[in-house]
């Protein structure tokens, strides 16, 4: 066989592999969205200097934002349970983080300051005054880094079981920058994310750290965080990147020591681990209001809803 027809059947057979695996990835991001859960809850359109920010408003009265977790499977459906309540006596804000839901999931470098500038967008030209901020997860780094940014942008603030100040220090190295490139590469960089971010991994999520029983799930919660993974023609593997990567990080230890706002925290009793971070916090803050979900893990918004809104609204005291 001569060089030529090395080469052709060479390319045959890569083209063929490309084929394959892009069908793959087409087939998984179909199955993982037919039911188009998503769209069942009507919302509005913010454009931000990073992208369309999807999000609904509900209710009268002093505003309250609701941020899911940083989570490329997590949506403002997070909220789903709590919503209704909480409006009775507040307006109340929830979106869909870059990256995540319905809002845009380009093929950017996800940092935590587009997060800090895309919320301080947000409240600027949306809610137009202080809002009292809720965040799970991740996501309250971004919002501590938006105070420290602006003093007098957010009023109270809830992080419900933060990330540790000791993860939250972690800065991308080399092998995390590879791994980065590597997601972004077409075709083989999300078949890398099918393989890590799918139906079973999302579930083994719920079972593992986000729910406490696991009984409590709901199969239509599941579905919608699945569909919410692979939305957007899989978008989110670029944010997923990112977070793996460490660049969504920051070193929130000098927010703590500056801002002057409110802080508390709802822990999920039920994963010592958020209670190790929240003494962490409690360490910079002495004194701050804490307090524990029992049985639940990393979502007690959706796990116990109803003691979940007790907390909240003893924390701001709304009642």
């Amino acid at each position: 066989m001569n060089l030529k027809k090395k080469l052709f059947k060479s390319a045959f057979y890569s083209t063929l592999s490309v084929g394959a695996i892009y069908g793959i990835n087409k087939i998984i991001n179909c199955i993982c969205t037919i039911d188009d859960l998503l769209s069942t809850t009507a919302c509005e359109y913010y454009e931000s200097s990073f992208g369309k920010v999807c999000y609904t408003k509900e209710g009268e009265g002093t505003p309250l934002l609701l941020i899911h977790d940083l989570n490329v499977c997590s949506s403002l459906n997070e909220w789903d349970k709590v919503v209704s309540e909480l409006a009775k006596n507040h307006t109340v804000y929830a979106l869909d983080l870059l990256g995540c839901g319905r809002s845009d999931k380009t093929n950017v470098v996800y940092t935590n300051y587009i997060y800090m500038k895309m919320l301080t967008e947000f409240i600027d030209n949306v809610i137009k005054e202080k809002p009292d901020v809720v965040a799970t997860g991740d996501s309250a780094s971004f919002v501590l880094m938006a105070c420290m940014n602006e003093d007098k942008l957010i009023n109270k603030i809830v992080m419900i079981n933060p990330s540790s100040l000791t993860e939250l220090a972690k800065v991308p190295t080399n092998k995390l920058k590879f791994i980065h490139t590597m997601m972004g590469v077409p075709v083989f960089g999300t078949l890398i994310y099918n393989i890590a971010v799918n139906p079973k991994s999302i579930k083994d999520d719920f079972e593992s750290d986000f729910f406490y029983d696991r009984e409590k799930i709901e199969e239509n919660t599941l579905r919608t965080y699945i569909e919410s993974s692979q939305s957007g023609k899989t978008g989110s593997k670029y944010l997923y990147a990112s977070i793996k990567s460490k660049y969504t990080n920051a070193n929130v230890l000098r927010c703590l020591n500056t801002i002057n706002n409110n802080i508390s925290i709802i822990v999920g009793n039920s994963n010592p681990e958020y209670a190790l971070a929240a003494a962490q916090y409690e360490n910079q803050i002495p004194g701050m209001n804490i307090i524990t979900i029992e049985e639940t893990k990393k979502l007690p918004q959706l796990e116990k809803p109803d003691e979940f809104i007790a907390a909240l609204k003893k924390l701001l005291e709304f009642i």
